[in-house]
């Protein structure tokens, strides 16, 4: 196999349209380019070059693997790159955890510019709610959570508010017998099955009462509720983008509500240098 050198000297020659402003592109010798491509000529027994000219132009066997030497020195590149950040303490996999309350156009934005910082590096993303997403950090399952908001964190976990807000209504099916009434209070509501959010971690908390289904899960509820199984709070923007025109909103004292979120890690799990940048990113 070519040695990155001697693919160097090839691309370089190419390029620049002649061994001598390859040799000091490099910083090499003209000799050394020269030989260089040579050697390669020989071992891939092609002619890259028509020197019948008093410019070297490349043969069409040339430009075909020129293309191919590009691929392997930028892979190369790729792998010096990844192997010098996991040198320097860069985790080799970053894991975010995240509640459907929150639709982010920052993070949108942020994970873009993340993945040309980092594009080797693994990423996962979770969708959890509630206690699971704090029981996740806590693991060091997830590296970063974005939460709502809540009043008290376990005194392992550092949180700093997220700037954006998001927005919870209470939906239910257009066929359910909620959905033609105006004004409803909560004894109304309390006559009809709520179908509420429940973690998984906290599985044997008390029995809620009246009659309540639940799920761990926002995509579940909703399913639910576009069932007629009964009433959900929902994120706003789910029910927008996955269940236009099969929920009803409900005329709701004190809904919808605004729900502000917390980006949440752990003090002893701290995310490394990629999690770390992108944290940043989110709380500017």
């Amino acid at each position: 196999m070519a040695s990155h050198e001697v693919l160097q000297a090839f691309v370089q020659a190419a390029t620049q349209g002649s061994f001598s402003a390859a040799a000091r592109k490099l910083g090499k010798s003209q000799s050394t380019v020269s030989a260089a491509v040579a050697s390669l000529e020989i071992d891939l027994d092609v002619v890259l070059f028509d020197r019948s000219s008093r410019k070297p132009t490349l043969t069409p066997a040339g430009h075909v693997l020129l293309q191919r030497a590009e691929q392997v020195l930028e892979a190369s590149n790729r792998l010096e790159l990844a192997a010098s950040q996991l040198s320097q303490g860069l985790e080799p996999k970053l894991s975010i955890a995240m509640s459907d309350t929150y639709q982010s156009k920052r993070f949108e934005t942020a994970i873009a510019a993340f993945e040309q910082r980092y594009p080797d590096l693994e990423l996962e993303c979770l969708i959890a709610e509630c206690e699971d997403l704090i029981a996740l950090v806590q693991s060091g399952r997830a590296q970063i959570a974005f939460i709502e908001m809540q009043q008290v964190y376990p005194p392992d976990l550092t949180r700093a508010p997220v700037e954006e807000r998001t927005e919870i209504a209470l939906f239910v099916s257009p066929k359910h017998p909620l959905a033609s009434l105006e004004g409803i209070d909560q004894r109304t509501l309390e006559q009809h099955r709520e179908l509420r959010l429940a973690s998984i971690i906290k599985s044997n908390e008390t029995r809620a009462a009246g009659r309540v289904w639940s799920a761990p899960s926002y995509l579940m509820l909703m399913e639910m509720a576009q069932l007629g199984f009964g009433w959900a709070p929902l994120p706003c923007w789910l029910v927008e983008r996955f269940g236009a025109g099969t929920l009803h909103p409900l005329k709701v004292r004190g809904w919808p509500r605004s729900v502000a979120v917390d980006a949440l890690w752990s003090r002893q799990h701290p995310p490394g240098p990629a999690g770390s940048w992108l944290l940043e990113k989110m709380l500017e």
